[in-house]
């Protein structure tokens, strides 16, 4: 097991000085550079002004050199300092991925909540009024764009009847508990949806091929319930798939939320990227996407390690 991890962390390791470099190399090829918008400010600037300010930012270097400085200070725990919000990179990371873990953390409970008994009542009765409800339900989940998705949810919670707050963190002025949590219902509630309908199929497809198996025609023999049998033996053996599954979802979401958070004007991981690319804040950029990636590599990591504590049959060998 331990050897196995090693070999898996290397490989992550691997992969994400891969991916850096390839994030750093499409964030740098972007139009414009750090610079266009202050420029851009001041009518009276010269091109020796232009030139001076690109060599002490290191803009006037070609772009492999910008990544060996960038990787050296990054090592060192220096991520570089942030133009949008005038303070270091590693100041302004620490509310938004507070809140967008909150966020995911929410949505996944309530999905996982909701799919699972959804799946075990679907693969209880295939071909049954009840299944083609749920399935209908989870395509539709899954098949929802994001923005029209939390368009509807404003418009309907927060215009329509008034109850809950449209969008932001929590109210101007007041940062109490209660109010952050007034304004999570509706983004957890709609990444809630989206992720469902991913969850409840993949765990239906999976409780369907293991209801052939052999140990559950014995379960079922031993006098134990449909139900039970599906409860206590195929749904453990079912889970597998759903671990992979929820472990890709958690990497993706802190990304991929991007469109959920800006329509809410929810300062997450998703709104500060969004944030950072349309200012040319590249520190910011860097920062925010290889954090997404780090998450997602080291999900797939846990991952494999659950399936051999999900699965005692599974053994990690050299």
């Amino acid at each position: 097991m331990s050897a196995y991890l090693v070999r898996r962390s290397a490989e992550a390791l691997v992969a994400f000085v891969i991916v850096s470099v390839l994030v750093f190399a499409l964030v740098g090829l972007m139009p414009g550079d750090p610079l266009d918008l202050q420029l851009k400010g001041d009518p009276d600037i010269t091109t020796a002004d232009v030139e001076r300010l690109k060599a002490i930012y290191g803009l006037d270097r070609p772009l492999w050199e910008r990544y060996a400085a960038w990787a050296r200070g990054a090592l060192s725990g220096n991520l570089g300092f942030s133009r949008l919000y005038a303070q270091p990179v590693t100041a302004v990371l620490g509310d938004p991925i507070l809140n967008t873990v909150v966020l995911l953390g929410a949505s996944l409970v309530l999905g996982l909540a909701i799919a699972l008994p959804l799946a075990v009542a679907a693969a209880a009765r295939p071909g049954s009024p009840l299944d083609l409800g749920i399935n209908l339900f989870a395509f539709a989940g899954f098949s929802v764009p994001s923005f029209w998705l939390a368009l509807l949810m404003i418009l309907f919670f927060a215009v329509d009847l008034g109850w809950l707050p449209s969008g932001g963190v929590h109210a101007i002025g007041d940062d109490s508990l209660a109010s952050r949590a007034r304004h999570l219902v509706l983004p957890a509630l709609t990444l809630t949806v989206l992720s469902t309908g991913i969850y409840l199929r993949f765990a239906r497809g999976a409780l369907l091929e293991v209801i052939g198996e052999d140990f559950m025609r014995t379960a079922r023999a031993k006098g134990l319930s449909h139900i039970g049998a599906l409860v206590h033996h195929a749904l453990p053996n079912a889970l597998l798939p759903l671990v992979t599954i929820v472990a890709l979802q958690l990497g993706t979401l802190l990304s991929g939320a991007l469109v959920v958070e800006v329509v809410f004007a929810y300062r997450g991981m998703g709104k500060l990227i969004f944030d950072a690319i349309l200012a040319n804040d590249y520190n910011l950029a860097m920062a925010a996407l290889l954090l997404a990636t780090a998450l997602t590599l080291i999900c797939n990591v846990l991952a494999d390690v659950a399936y051999g504590w999900l699965d005692p049959r599974i053994r990690y060998g050299t």
